[in-house]
Order: C-alpha cells, then structure tokens, then sequence
C-alpha cells in the first residue's frame, strides 16, 4: 500500500522575502524580484536578473559560504516551522542544487582543497555538522529539474518506510561563471523573460533558497500530499529539449497514473517556462499530447527569474499557497500566444476552488520532471 506523503512546513528565501508567507504576498501584488544590476565583476554591461541582497542572508559563521548561507537560512526556517527535531535518526536531510559553490572558482587558485571545497557532498556535511543530523546529507545535481527530483527522491524514501521525515532544500546562486554560461548558448534576455508569449527571446536568471519537510503525518484541516512523481529523459541533445515534447508528457502522464488522478482533475500547472523558444514550445507541445491544453498554466520565472536548482522547490511552494488560498497567479511577462500549440496561459488573476495541480520541469541534458500536489 502507498503511503500518503503529507507536506507539514515549507520555506522560501529570495529577493521577495525571506518567508513563504512574505514571498506570496508579494506575488498575489505582482511584485517581481527581476531587477537591471550594474555589476562589473559580474558582466561588462547591465544585465536583468532577479538577485538577493547581502543583508537577507544571515551571516552564521564565517566557514559557511554565501550558498551555504541561503540553504541555512532556508533550512531554519522550515525546520522551526514544521517542528522538527534534526537529530532525530527517523530524519533525513536532500540537498538539491544544480551549481553549488561553483563561484569559487572565480575567485581562488584551482587546488585539491578547492576541488573538495566546492563539492556538493562537502556543503552536505556542512549541512550534517550545522544541525548534528543523524545521517549523511543525500545530494541530489539533476540540472534544473534538481529541486523538483529532490522532492520525488524525499517522496520515495519516505514511502520505503525508513525514515519519517525528509527535509528538501534547494538553492542556487548567480555568478559570473553561470551567466556567462547562459550568455554562450544565446540564451539571456536583455529585458526581463516573457515566457511563453511571442516577443520572449531568452531566460532572466535568479537566484534563492526553498525547503519542503515531507512527512507521513499531518495536523492541518487540508492537507497537502505529494500524490506522486516522474522522470524521463529527451535522449535529443545536451542542452536542446525534445522538438515534439513525447518525452516530457511520458513523464506527466506517469505522475498522473501514479497519483491516482486524471487530467480533467488537474486544476492549474506549474510550467517551468523559461521564456526560450525551444522549452517554451516543447512544454506546449507536451501539455498537448497528455490532453491539457484547457487547464490553466502559469509560469513564475517572470518574479523570480530561472533559479536553477531551485526553481522547481520555490515553484512547487508557490503552488500549494495558490491551493491553500484558492488563488491562481498569472504569468508576469506574458501577453500574446507565442506557441505553435495553443495552451492556456494564464495573464491575471484567478480564483477557484482548487484541490489538484501539476508541476513540470526541464533542464539540460533532456532530463524532465512532473509532480502532482493535492490538497485534500
């Protein structure tokens, strides 16, 4: 029998607040964390990206990392939220992050020490030391799907009965070796990202912290389960998503049959929606083939840019606050249909009386994710 997976805190941290609560009183105003930043350290000229500032980030101790720092922040938060002992053995902690310490590499001599330094299993220990976890901290690199597989690998384990709850935090931050990455392939807006409408030309990246604590049990009045979660890989190139989206909607309609909920259920989706021509285009073609093309979709990388690593935690969070206050967010950005297959973006406001939603995501390499997010 599959047991049911109950979301009992949650956290997010980025240029809206520091709070879940902060960050989704800002989105319900249409406040977008997307500002144009003068940084030369960063890149030459002005660039649009949706950043943190220094003084949100709590300082701790000096061996932590401005990236260890904002999975910290995260990870308190939640925990006090969710009342959750981090000693407890029946307690498991999954980093998720597609970068890490990377930046680093900017500004210190390439070493052993450096190499170790910059290893995601390291800021695991940190994690494991800072908090005197029980067991090793499971890491979880997966490009940017790496937030959303975190919350299906803490479903998994979870299920398997061995441990009674998974704490998940996600993070990723901007540098000058992840813009300039982005700037190789073509692929940065030089004005903020219009996903999926018809003038988008690029992405608008950002940076944040989010954390979910997924358990078996539950004290509120509408719970929210994760119902259940997929994976599936484009095999098309490393960095260009599938021409026909099959891939993706393999990975939907898994997530579907395993959560036990047909798409007419489905009440809104979460698109990842990164405002490229390509992952725009195979997300519409996706939602097509599965049949879903009326339900409602948003995509939130118009407040909070693409977050990496991150983007499919902070993403997810936001959906179960439109569920708990029956509030749809419109796609900041978007204003034409810019799809060769129409689907239903949603550009304002709407309220409803929402039980069910859907949460994709892509990344390179092909790789694609799906959840469904029940509130019931």
């Amino acid at each position: 029998m599959m047991r049911d997976i109950f979301v009992v805190a949650d956290n997010i941290l980025s240029p809206l607040g520091s709070t879940t609560k902060e960050n989704f009183e800002h989105l319900k105003n249409a406040v977008s964390g997307i500002q144009k930043h003068t940084n030369g350290a960063m890149n030459p000229d002005p660039f649009f990206a949706s950043l943190i500032s220094e003084e949100a980030i709590p300082v701790f101790v000096e061996k932590f990392t401005r990236f260890e720092r904002m999975v910290m922040a995260s990870l308190e938060n939640a925990i006090k939220n969710g009342a959750v002992d981090p000693i407890d053995p029946k307690t498991i902690f999954i980093l998720s992050s597609t970068k890490g310490n990377i930046s680093l590499l900017e500004s210190e001599p390439l070493t052993p020490a450096l190499e170790n330094r910059i290893s995601l299993h390291q800021s695991g220990r940190m994690i494991r030391d800072h908090f005197k976890t029980a067991h090793e901290t499971v890491i979880v690199s997966h490009a940017c799907i790496s937030g959303l597989l975190a919350i299906i690998a803490g479903m998994r384990i979870r299920q398997s009965g061995r441990f009674e709850k998974a704490v998940i935090v996600g993070a990723d931050m901007i540098s000058k070796f992840v813009l300039s990455g982005f700037q190789s392939f073509q692929a940065i807006s030089a004005e903020p990202c219009k996903p999926f409408d018809a003038a988008r030309n690029g992405i608008t990246l950002g940076e944040g912290a989010a954390t979910i604590i997924l358990s078996t049990n539950h004290k509120n009045s509408e719970p929210i389960r994760i119902r259940g979660g997929s994976v599936s890989n484009d095999a098309n190139h490393i960095s260009g998503p599938s021409r026909t989206g099959e891939e993706l909607s393999q990975a939907i309609q898994r997530a579907l049959k395993e959560a036990g909920v047909s798409g007419k259920e489905i009440d809104f989706i979460s698109a990842h929606g990164t405002a490229t021509l390509y992952n725009d285009e195979m997300e519409s073609k996706a939602i097509n083939l599965i049949g879903l093309q009326d339900i409602p979709v948003n995509s939130l990388k118009g407040y909070y840019g693409h977050t990496l690593g991150a983007s499919g935690l902070i993403e997810a969070i936001v959906s179960i606050q439109s569920l708990q206050e029956n509030i749809f967010l419109p796609t900041l950005g978007f204003t034409k249909q810019g799809t060769s297959l129409p689907i239903a973006v949603s550009n304002q406001f709407q309220k409803g009386n929402y039980k069910k939603c859907l949460k994709t995501a892509s990344g390179f390499g092909g790789c694609n994710a799906a959840v469904v997010i029940s509130k019931d």
